[in-house]
């Protein structure tokens, strides 16, 4: 199907695809250490062969103690990314006693908020903070939330691209300004057509019933009588959805990406205006301090969202003033479920799917957003969230309503145009291969994620967290089978040992109190709203 070409379309025409060559990526993914026999939550520390949490610069937590985080190098080939990935789930591996690294977005067996434990980052100012700001986390939203892992997509389109673009359009304003207007774009569209990765990629229709302990006020059902899964019969990514990462309170933030200063505004009075829900957080059951502040948000990592602008910031520099100082620098996917059928939990076919629907919501034009318009994105995404591969699903469209299918078609003959560019940029054809599975999805919901954990959760007469850790134990075992050679143990070796010295050094400094530290970096805020 042949679309208009948008001014963009025509740069590349112009200019050649080699201005697309160079998009860097770089993945951050999340997974439980959980007891290898029976699933459940890991209770013990971080393990110290892994480093130091606070400094290592490729393995460290999120939320929970028990809940790893592997980050890699900003890479701008797939292949090599997965590699460096896969390196780091084989050292991880070598190193687990008893435990292994949980392959699925929504959490093992766990039994309640007080056996997830918050993760621990030393004695200095900077792991105080990261602390107590995930003690803010529990009191306010309560540690099960926390316990839900996910893959942290980093993207960024190539310098040549944006200098082609802007020279193109006339210069009219400074590159880094044009190249932050481009990513809004990016993001304005993300939200319009966020469902379609969901759908696509989610991978979490279940849940093991003891997340949702005690609790009555779900719309999820019993997967069967044993009532050990809680499911939606045509859910995607549950992940996505009420029970994971959102948040009621923020609510009452309107976050508008027309320009990146009301953006940066909204964050900033969000984090510097007290919020009555929160005035009483004193102190943690633990007796330790409750949160970073009493406002709506403790950091600008507070405020869930899908997608995030980001730029790489200075030493303690808070996320808002960085992007205040230069710009957008890259964006973050934050919607990507774990696949339990894949070793790393991602693989390079969903990489290539999630670079051609950022490229083409770069390339496509992008609207303002407007209240009517958001109202239709969260709507749109909830539907497909709780019931995406219902054969009767409509979505909203500004026109009213329209099939699900007839929508999700219309974008990805738009991303087909997209990958073809990609691929001769890239001198293969990978992407157009990557477009076929997509329509496939489309035209036979059996076949994503979603609808296969459910199949083999039936075929297999198994709850869901038996068949994540069935899963689980198959990689950790693959892991194990295929050592690291000698000399790249031997970096992640010594990258453990010297985090481990890197913390050391930071708890000695001396000078600064806690509140002091604190009252200094709050202070940024202020400062850069001058």
């Amino acid at each position: 199907m042949d679309l208009p070409l948008t001014a963009k379309h025509q740069l590349i025409a112009d200019a050649g695809c080699e201005v697309l060559a160079g998009i860097c990526r770089g993945v951050e993914k999340e997974g439980l250490r959980v007891d290898s026999s029976t699933g459940m939550l890991a209770q013990s520390p971080h393990p110290r062969a892994l480093g130091s949490a606070l400094t290592h610069p490729s393995i460290t937590t999120d939320y929970s103690e028990a809940l790893l985080e592997f980050i890699t190098p900003v890479a701008q080939d797939v292949d090599l990314t997965l590699s460096q990935l896969d390196a780091i789930h084989r050292f991880t591996a070598s190193q687990l006693d008893g435990e292994l690294l949980w392959g699925a977005s929504m959490p093992c067996i766990v039994a309640g908020d007080r056996n997830i434990p918050i993760a621990h980052y030393g004695t200095s100012n900077v792991g105080q903070m990261k602390r107590v700001y995930r003690n803010g986390l529990g009191v306010r939203y309560g540690r099960m939330m926390q316990a839900i892992a996910g893959i942290h997509y980093n993207f960024s389109m190539p310098e040549s691209f944006w200098r082609a673009a802007w020279e193109r359009d006339g210069q009219k304003t400074s590159l880094p300004n044009y190249q932050t207007a481009g990513y809004l774009g990016l993001i304005r569209n993300f939200f319009e057509r966020a469902w379609l990765l969901i759908y696509l990629l989610g991978a979490s229709p279940a849940v093991c019933a003891s997340f949702l302990s005690g609790q009555r006020d779900h719309p999820l059902a019993p997967f069967d009588s044993s009532g050990s899964s809680l499911y939606l019969p045509h859910a995607t990514s549950l992940r996505m959805g009420d029970l994971g990462y959102t948040s009621n309170a923020q609510s009452s933030l309107d976050v508008c990406y027309n320009n990146l200063e009301n953006y940066l505004s909204t964050l900033s009075n969000a984090i510097l205006t007290p919020h009555p829900e929160y005035l009483d957080f004193h102190l943690t059951d633990e007796g330790e301090q409750a949160q970073l502040n009493d406002a709506l948000l403790q950091i600008e990592n507070e405020f869930y969202s899908p997608i995030r602008p980001k730029r790489v910031a200075q030493s303690g520099e808070a996320p808002v003033v960085a992007l205040r100082r230069g710009g957008i620098e890259y964006i973050e996917i934050r919607c990507i479920d774990i696949n339990p059928f894949l070793p790393l939990g991602v693989d390079a076919e969903t990489m290539r799917l999630i670079d051609i629907f950022l490229v083409d919501a770069i390339l496509s034009a992008s609207p303002l957003c407007d209240e009517q318009g958001q109202r239709r994105n969260r709507e749109n995404l909830r539907r497909v969230v709780n019931e995406g591969r219902s054969p009767n699903l409509r979505l909203l469209t500004a026109e009213g309503d329209q099939p699900f299918a007839d929508r999700a078609m219309t974008l990805l003959d738009s991303m087909s145009q997209t990958a073809l560019l990609l691929d001769q940029a890239g001198g293969h054809g990978e992407h157009q291969k990557t477009m076929a599975m997509a329509y496939e999805r489309i035209l036979n919901p059996d076949q994503t994620p979603s609808a296969r954990v459910l199949q083999e959760m039936r075929d297999g007469g198994i709850p869901f967290w038996q068949l994540a850790l069935n899963y689980s134990k198959r990689w950790h075992s693959d892991f194990l089978a295929r050592p690291l050679e000698p000399s790249e143990f031997a970096e992640f070796q010594t990258a453990s040992a010297v985090s481990l010295r890197q913390q050391v050094l930071l708890e000695q400094e001396t000078g600064e109190t806690f509140s002091d530290y604190l009252r200094r970096f709050y202070s940024q805020y202020h400062q850069s709203e001058v």
